[in-house]
């Protein structure tokens, strides 16, 4: 794109005036599409009725960042991320502070390119900080990708680094899925010990947290606590995922996170 400068005084009130219609106008592009239309389906079996809706909207603005993000959102919670992928593509390209964190969550939880996803949030914090999506840090995500690619020393730091950030200069509540993947990273690397006193941190804030209990059992059985105890945390372990007490982030309805244990029937 060639950059263009004038030298003209009126560009600058032209510019403001001609901005406020254009932002009304894709908000009322915006409310047609979602609220009058595709809002009123469930994409889960009226997709098609879905994107009819995002594509007329579209057909009028195709820069309006929202509305591709609408068209992609369904398409990842139908594991079909390739398809998805392609409209959040769109969605960065028109408005990237809003959706490039949004994606790199999107790579690291949903279609797991971790690779991609450590590329994409760690150019979030070089260019806007280290900020938040879907409840946690951009770092949070990055630590996760180290966690599933096996790089268990940097996810160390990065969580440690983390959980350090939230609890002493961010002056947050006490988080128990910061502390499961901060022991995670300890429990990878062997350090038994230390992985079970941040478990049972983790198990203080959610007692009935049964993938804490479940790798803090397997942190016993590595340092030879008695094969009873390891078997009885185990099962107490099972039972509370049986009532649902597992991870509880938001999107764990579509997908199992890193390390979340799914207990056989």
């Amino acid at each position: 794109m060639k950059k263009i400068i004038l030298g003209c005084s009126f560009l600058i009130p032209f510019l403001t005036f001609a901005q406020v219609p254009k932002n009304k106008t894709q908000d009322a592009i915006v409310k047609q599409s979602l609220d009058s239309c595709a809002y009123k389906y469930n994409y889960t079996f009226q997709m098609q009725e879905w994107q009819s809706c995002i594509d007329e909207g579209l057909k009028k603005d195709s820069t309006i960042a929202y509305l591709w993000q609408q068209k992609a959102m369904p398409y990842f919670k139908c594991k079909k991320y390739e398809v998805g992928m392609s409209f959040l593509d769109k969605a960065v390209l028109y408005n990237k502070q809003e959706w490039l964190p949004y994606r790199g969550f999107i790579k690291c939880i949903f279609s797991r390119t971790y690779k991609e996803a450590i590329t994409d949030l760690e150019e979030c914090i070089k260019l806007y900080g280290n900020g938040y999506v879907m409840d946690h840090t951009y770092s949070f995500y990055i630590g996760l990708c180290y966690l599933q690619l096996n790089e268990y020393d940097k996810a160390e730091k990065v969580f440690d680094d983390y959980v350090n950030d939230i609890y002493k200069n961010r002056q947050q509540l006490e988080h128990p899925t910061a502390y499961f993947y901060q022991a995670i990273a300890k429990y990878e690397l062997q350090k038994w010990d230390e992985a079970i006193a941040i478990f049972d941190k983790a198990l203080k804030i959610y007692p009935q947290f049964s993938d804490a209990k479940y790798y803090k059992a397997i942190c016993w059985l590595k340092l030879g606590k008695p094969k009873e105890e390891v078997v009885a945390l185990v099962g107490l372990a099972r039972e509370d995922a049986a009532k649902g007490f597992t991870i509880n982030e938001d999107n764990t309805v579509y997908e199992t996170y890193p390390y979340q244990k799914k207990f056989s029937k």
